[in-house]
């Protein structure tokens, strides 16, 4: 395994060579944007989350649009997700997440929820200076989640979690989700920067607009939202309602049986 040029790596051997999903759609969102170097992404993350009622009626909507997979077959990855803390979670009262990511493609074989062996994603997320926040440490900005984001992929999914736990952080919460990510063509150049990414989770089907604000504003009215359909929360939080509003005790955003 080895560290491409860009700050990603190629795994030598079986399966040719493969940098994470999130990392190669942020590549293509800030080499649209003119941005540079891609060795750490570290940036404000600016999103939104759609609640999606009628999934086929949205994907209608997005070929209507042009909107274009950014990977090749079905574009659909499969995503295993670990938030770590310490046992007082001193980042969530911090308002900040530690989070690896284990992504697999659809209709590649994973490795299952150990993850041995796999690359993993490691990301820090945390408020940025001024502004008003809400509950998850997001500023508010013209309506929109703004987070500050530091990641970058390291080579073992499960030796990651070995040193974040020697440096006493344990896994807090487990959750997984399938995305699927689009993007609009060079014909809309409104859309430069902008990220459509269709989350089908266990909790309900969403659709994450990440870029700049006003390209999430417009591709958000023209599939058929408006801004009181905004979502500013996380899926922790979104999950913790859900098991509240159903009289169940919270325990890991998983899927009963694999989709």
């Amino acid at each position: 395994m080895l560290l491409d040029a860009r700050g990603g790596f190629r795994v030598t051997g079986e399966g040719g060579s493969r940098t994470s999903a999130i990392l190669q759609r942020k590549r293509v969102a800030r080499k649209r944007r003119g941005d540079g170097s891609f060795k750490m992404q570290m940036a404000q993350e600016i999103e939104i989350k759609l609640r999606v009622e009628d999934i086929d009626a949205l994907k209608a909507t997005l070929k209507k649009m042009g909107a274009r997979l950014l990977f090749r077959g079905t574009g659909r990855v499969h995503e295993w997700n670990t938030l770590f803390d310490t046992a007082q979670q001193d980042l969530r009262k911090r308002q900040q997440l530690l989070r690896t990511r284990v992504e697999t493609p659809d209709g590649h074989v994973s490795r299952g929820k150990k993850n041995g062996g796999q690359p993993a994603l490691l990301t820090f997320k945390g408020p940025v200076a001024g502004g008003r926040l809400r509950a998850g440490g997001s500023k508010i900005g013209g309506g929109h989640k703004v987070r500050e984001e530091i990641e970058f992929q390291l080579g073992d999914a499960a030796g990651v979690a070995k040193i974040l736990e020697r440096l006493g952080m344990l896994p807090s919460f487990h959750y997984e989700k399938y995305r699927t990510t689009f993007h609009l063509p060079a014909t809309k150049p409104w859309a430069k920067g902008l990220l459509i990414e269709l989350d089908e989770t266990p909790i309900g089907t969403f659709m994450e607009l990440e870029g700049p604000p006003r390209a999430i504003d417009r591709a958000a009215k023209e599939l058929g939202f408006s801004k009181k359909d905004y979502i500013l929360t996380n899926y922790v939080s979104l999950f913790a309602e859900d098991c509240r509003r159903r009289g169940q005790k919270m325990g890991d955003m998983v899927f009963q049986k694999r989709k």
